[in-house]
């Protein structure tokens, strides 16, 4: 059963005032809150086995290598991923993107070729590639975005020429909240004979993802956005594409063996991982995906779905409010940015605040698209497990009350 009120119980943090008023948190998107299950699961290891990993052979080094390890396969079957040995930890999704475009791109890609992107990614999947294709003279090109706030899908495939070698693609836009058509991008980019990757950090905390029926080539995601702590996030890619891949990091954990002449790199998972890792991160990332499972990803997503129909409904109802995206619940997820007549979205925000509210203000990492839509910014709401209706009703209220004193 998926009972909202219960799971609010699990987040301390929730349970407080700002303002004098109960927060309503609503920035999810760019960070979720985090469960007692988690936070206590971090505690014990600081507490009770704080060690370096894969390094020592006394015992609560042993204790922390074996739940750090158990974390990874966690991880690995959340998505379906086909070994665990797929899975590389990172520190977010952006280093994920990051070491796909400096390993794979800066070692395949050459003058002629070309990436895809779109007009609705976040800058941590359209800076890479820009970077990449300064140095490989390659180039990169973005597939438009129509009024209603989805992908060209016919300019997608008469730019999906011979010479596109990668298409790098949102899997959930942090702005519109679209839903992309991934799979049928995917099976069209693999005719062509391009790679896929996807950024999935909007997507993988709201919705089962399922790499192997995905069908994809790269999959990145943050842990903080899904219920787990900062500093750790995660790429999948297929064993085949990482044994070919060079190291993007350098340094201890990494090698096999290093001599004055040369080094030689350690097996997957661990040729990516170079250095001390985020050990607490990746157990506490385990912890969270134990919770999500517990929910079931399918009723993650349904209530998303119902919160979202209601946020649409509701919004819609504030005067000279306009949404932007998809109005079909189905086709989005729970991001929802707006505007306010000529209210400037910092200053909604502002007193969003002061009713005990937290949205987001600005561009949201995604320039490209707020140009594209001729704004400066918008506010974001963003939605979660433990949001309730009574907080959208709580938002709208809100926003009539700025509306009253900038308007």
């Amino acid at each position: 059963m998926f009972d909202v009120h219960q799971i609010r119980q699990d987040f301390p943090i929730l349970h407080q005032t700002v303002n004098g008023k109960p927060l309503v948190f609503l920035d999810s998107a760019a960070s979720s809150q985090k469960p007692l299950a988690v936070i206590e699961t971090i505690d014990t290891y600081y507490r009770q086995y704080n060690a370096n990993v894969h390094r020592g052979i006394y015992q609560i080094s042993e204790k922390a290598s074996a739940a750090y390890e158990q974390a990874r396969k966690k991880i690995g079957r959340f998505i379906n991923a086909r070994s665990w040995r797929e899975v590389i930890y990172t520190r977010n999704a952006t280093e994920s993107i990051n070491l796909v475009a400096y390993s794979w791109g800066l070692s395949r890609l050459k003058p002629g070729d070309v990436i895809l992107s779109t007009e609705m990614e976040h800058h941590a999947n359209i800076v890479p590639w820009q970077q990449v294709a300064a140095r490989t003279g390659a180039q990169v090109r973005y597939i438009p975005v129509d009024e209603q706030g989805y992908l060209d899908m016919a300019a997608f495939e008469a730019m999906l020429t011979p010479q596109v070698r990668l298409v790098a693609v949102t899997h959930m836009s942090n702005v519109l909240g679209t839903i992309n058509p991934v799979e049928e991008i995917i099976s069209k980019a693999h005719q062509a004979g391009a790679k896929v990757l996807l950024d999935a950090a909007q997507s993988a905390p709201h919705m089962p993802i399922d790499v192997q029926a995905l069908d994809c080539d790269f999959l990145a995601f943050s842990g903080h956005k899904m219920l787990g702590p900062t500093g750790i996030g995660i790429l999948w890619a297929r064993r085949e594409i990482l044994e070919a891949m060079p190291p993007f990091m350098t340094g201890g954990d990494m090698i096999s063996q290093v001599t004055f002449s040369g080094s030689t790199w350690n097996e997957l998972p661990w040729k990516f991982e170079a250095g001390t890792p985020a050990i607490a991160q990746a157990i506490g990332l385990g912890a969270a995906v134990d919770y999500l499972v517990r929910l079931g990803m399918d009723n993650v997503r349904q209530h998303e779905i119902e919160l979202t129909a209601y946020a649409l409904d509701r919004l819609n109802q504030v005067e000279g409010l306009r949404i932007y995206g998809p109005q079909n619940p189905q086709h989005r997820g729970g991001a929802v940015a707006f505007t306010l007549g000529s209210i400037h979205p910092h200053d909604v925000a502002a007193v969003l605040d002061g009713e005990g509210i937290a949205v987001r203000a600005g561009h949201h990492c995604a320039m490209p698209l707020h140009d594209k839509l001729g704004l400066v910014a918008t506010t974001r709401a963003s939605f979660y497990i433990y949001n309730l209706p009574e907080e959208i009703d709580r938002l709208a209220e809100g926003l009539d009350k700025a509306r009253e004193l900038l308007g």
